[in-house]
């Protein structure tokens, strides 16, 4: 079996050998805004996986954050069980920069010419940064795309869904911890309130959890008080004594530090990437938190873009499918417990043995 660490980032670009299929960066002729096109695997099928706009310190951080990204759409889709490989796209917003419709029009006019120079290898979608209606302007310049609004033909966003496949991730887990999968109760901070983080705190709330929330941009106290949650200034939010630490924000969050420093029994979130390196899955198991694996919990969205997708959609197989997650993650976890290694490296197992029975092959990082 191919050895490979979904985790990685930098050291991609240090490499002497890119660890993935393609790499396409190009300066949109509209907006002047560098994008990334990084495509990881398509073993499974066309790799697919949203596209991010979002402000970076420079171009060559978003397009890290690009083969990090797809690397852990390969993880995702595979664990997943979808017909599809991973890739990710991400649009460089210089900090400080803000665009006007018509310049994020620009943007998304040269992100479906960039998508659309793939051949189909690639479909893009909604991610951070980007909404369906952004989808619906970069199908102007190509068909490969997904999720766009409901009065334009599309499935919609896939938010969600992603929020229901973390649930379901959240009750397996307190099943595991705790012997009952009842959100009624216990104690969780959402760090994230975005479209994802912000659905998963109001169905936490409403089930009766004893909420604390947190987010970058102060405006989202208003749910924090709608939903009757205790509002944390960012940046202290791991430091609350909780049962469920539930990041929904950026990747990265899960460091050596922060770690060190977490007061819970599990963390259970929507946030891509949520580890800053590999040791920190070691770190987690050594403190004795339990990890669900984010490209295993957060699949929710992309179950429902790839199956909603197909003629004849079924919507209730497709929650079915997105509930499932939550045993998929029980089954991680009694894996990992009885091969003795961390729930990452038993996710990475299940994701790869999926490949590997299609034929598969993924060059090694």
């Amino acid at each position: 079996m191919t050895s490979f660490d979904p985790v990685a980032s930098s050291d991609a670009m240090h490499s002497t050998t890119l660890p993935h299929e393609r790499l396409s960066i190009s300066r949109g002729p509209r907006s002047g805004l560098t994008i990334s096109v990084a495509l990881h695997s398509t073993a499974l099928g066309p790799a697919l996986g949203g596209a991010r706009l979002w402000r970076y310190g420079s171009w060559l951080e978003a397009v890290d954050d690009s083969l990090r990204l797809a690397a852990g759409m390969t993880m995702k889709n595979a664990a997943a069980g979808l017909a599809h490989g991973g890739g990710k796209s991400v649009i460089h917003l210089p900090v400080g920069t803000t665009l006007d419709p018509a310049e994020r029009r620009d943007a998304m006019l040269d992100l479906g010419d960039a998508v659309e120079a793939l051949g189909g290898s690639y479909r893009t979608a909604e991610d951070v940064g980007t909404t369906a209606d952004d989808m619906a302007v970069v199908a102007e310049r190509t068909d490969h795309v997904s999720g766009l609004p409901a009065d334009r033909g599309g499935v919609g966003e896939p938010s969600e869904a992603t929020a229901a496949g973390v649930y379901a991730a959240i009750t397996a887990t307190l099943e595991t911890v705790f012997g009952t999968p009842l959100v009624a109760g216990h104690r969780a901070t959402v760090s994230g309130l975005g479209q994802v983080g912000g659905r998963l705190a109001r169905r936490l709330a409403a089930e009766g959890a004893r909420l604390i929330v947190t987010d970058v941009d102060p405006r989202k106290r208003a749910l924090a008080e709608e939903i009757g949650a205790s509002w944390i200034e960012p940046g202290d939010e791991h430091l609350v004594e909780t049962d469920l630490f539930v990041p929904c924000g950026v990747g990265g969050a899960l460091n050596a530090r922060v770690i060190g420093q977490l007061r819970c029994r599990a963390v259970v979130g929507a946030a891509n990437n949520q580890l800053a390196t590999r040791a920190d899955a070691v770190t987690l198991e050594e403190r004795g938190i339990l990890w669900a694996p984010d490209f295993v919990a957060n699949a929710g969205g992309v179950i429902y873009l790839a199956m909603a997708s197909e003629p004849g959609a079924d919507a209730a197989a497709i929650e079915q499918r997105v509930s499932a997650i939550g045993r998929t993650v029980q089954s991680i976890y009694r894996d990992a417990a009885a091969e003795g290694v961390t729930t990452l490296v038993a996710a990475e197992r299940l994701a790869m043995a999926r490949i590997d029975a299609a034929g598969g092959v993924l060059a090694a990082v």
